[in-house]
Order: structure tokens, then sequence, then C-alpha cells
């Protein structure tokens, strides 16, 4: 399918691997031009270049910590003018209820809630001037779902789901969407370190944490990065005008639910 995207301008978030690189991958395979973000610049640079020679756009690579106040300004004063905004930040680790103290809420509000706030604050404006904009926060099922052991990411990503909602409502008569995509297990580095927690906790290799996980999805495997960035995709396109403030699940049918 054509997007009608070709020659747009995207900042995609956390992007030098996993599910933030599968949206910059698709994003790029439809002529959109990139600014990538992410914290290591030696990975950053490495696939900022691989996407570049895949698909002969253009592509800025941003190595800063965007959590921060100082990590956002030096990305967006590289971004300049986008049409499209990605978010997307690691989630904080598993624990127990007992195990959180404030600074533990606070850093997870930081990274998943108001980070993503603070760059649609200041990118929103000059896509609603335009009359065109794209944003897609990449959350977590948890959202829908909740996962004990996640109550960090839990409590951030339902933060930040409720303030789409109304957000999304109040830009989409200047032609610009906000939705979240809200991954379930997939093939990345944070499957590896949850899949590592549960095969340390239970005396378990990896492998069998692993299977075991894939035993509890109906599709009976973990998604992969490239048909999450495929969905991403399609929420930038010219195509999806009429999807306001939407929470999609791409999980697998894990979530054991009607709506």
């Amino acid at each position: 399918m054509e997007l009608g995207i070709a020659g747009k301008r995207a900042l995609v978030c956390a992007s030098s691997k996993g599910l933030g690189r599968g949206c910059a991958e698709a994003l790029a395979g439809a002529g959109v031009d990139l600014v990538m973000n992410a914290r290591g610049a030696g990975a950053l640079e490495e696939a900022a270049e691989a996407i570049r020679a895949a698909n002969g756009v253009a592509v800025t690579a941003v190595a800063a910590d965007i959590t921060t106040e100082d990590g956002r300004a030096e990305v967006l004063a590289q971004a300049g003018d986008v049409d499209i905004l990605v978010t997307n930040a690691g989630g904080p680790p598993p624990g127990m209820w007992s195990d959180w103290g404030r600074e533990d809420f606070i850093k997870a509000l930081d990274a998943n809630m108001l980070t993503p706030i603070a760059l649609m604050k200041a990118l929103l404006p000059g896509m609603m001037d335009r009359g065109w904009g794209r944003v897609v926060n990449i959350t977590s099922q948890s959202v829908k779902s909740p996962i004990a052991v996640l109550g960090l990411s839990n409590s951030a990503r339902a933060g930040l789901t409720g303030y789409v909602a109304g957000t999304s409502r109040q830009v989409a008569p200047h032609g610009v969407t906000i939705n979240n995509l809200l991954p379930g297990i997939h093939d990345t580095d944070r499957a590896d370190a949850l899949d590592k927690g549960v095969a340390d906790k239970e005396g378990i290799t990896l492998e069998q944490a692993r299977a075991k996980r894939a035993e509890t999805i109906p599709a009976r495997r973990y998604g992969t990065a490239e048909e999450f960035g495929a969905m991403c995709a399609f929420l930038c396109s010219q195509h999806a005008g009429f999807v306001v403030g939407q929470n999609i699940l791409l999980d697998g049918g894990a979530v054991n639910a009607t709506l």
C-alpha cells in the first residue's frame, strides 16, 4: 500500500534497536526522512547508516537521553519541524509493590509519561499550524491488562493514555492525530531481560523461560519489530486521518478481552 507520506520528516525516539528501530525502518521504507534518537551513539549511528543505505532517505542521528530536559532540548533543536513523532523509551524495571518508593515512581513518570508529553507539547503546535501531523506513542499492553510485576510501567503508561485521550480530540480538528501502540511481548532486548528474570527466579534456562511465555500467547510466538513498525507506519500514513485517540494492541491475542 502506498502510504502517501514520502518526503515527510519524522522524529523516532529510542530507535537504535527494538520496536523503535522497527518503526524507523518502516517509515524510511515509505520515503520518510528521519531524525533518530537513542542514548548510545555507536549503535544509533550504525542503525542510521543502515537505514540510509537501504532506503535513500535523509537520516539525522542524535545521541541523547530523551528522558532528560537537556537531552530533549538537543534532540528538538536538531529535529526542527517534524510531521511525525514516534515516542518511545525503555520501561522501568520489574518488582513488587512493596519495593517502590517515590523516587522510583518519579523516574518512571519522567521516562514513560512526562517525556512523551513534553515532546508533544513542543511539536504539536507546528503540526497544527501546517494542518497535518501524526503522533504515535509506544506504550504497553499493560494499559489494557495490568502486569503485576510492572507496576511502575502500568502507572506511568496509564497516565500517558489518559493525557492522550483528551489531547487527541483537541488537536484532531487541525489535521493532527495522536494514537498509542500497545505492544505485548516482542522479540527485543526488553523481552530478553524479562525472560532472564523469570529464568533466574525459577532456575530454568532462558530458552525455557521464553517457550513458557510464548505458550501464554494465542499466536504462540513473540511479535517482530518489523510487523510492529508496519502498524506504526500505517498510523502515520495519509490513510489513518480518521483514527483518533486509539489504543491499538499488538500482542498476539495475549490480552483476553472482548473490547
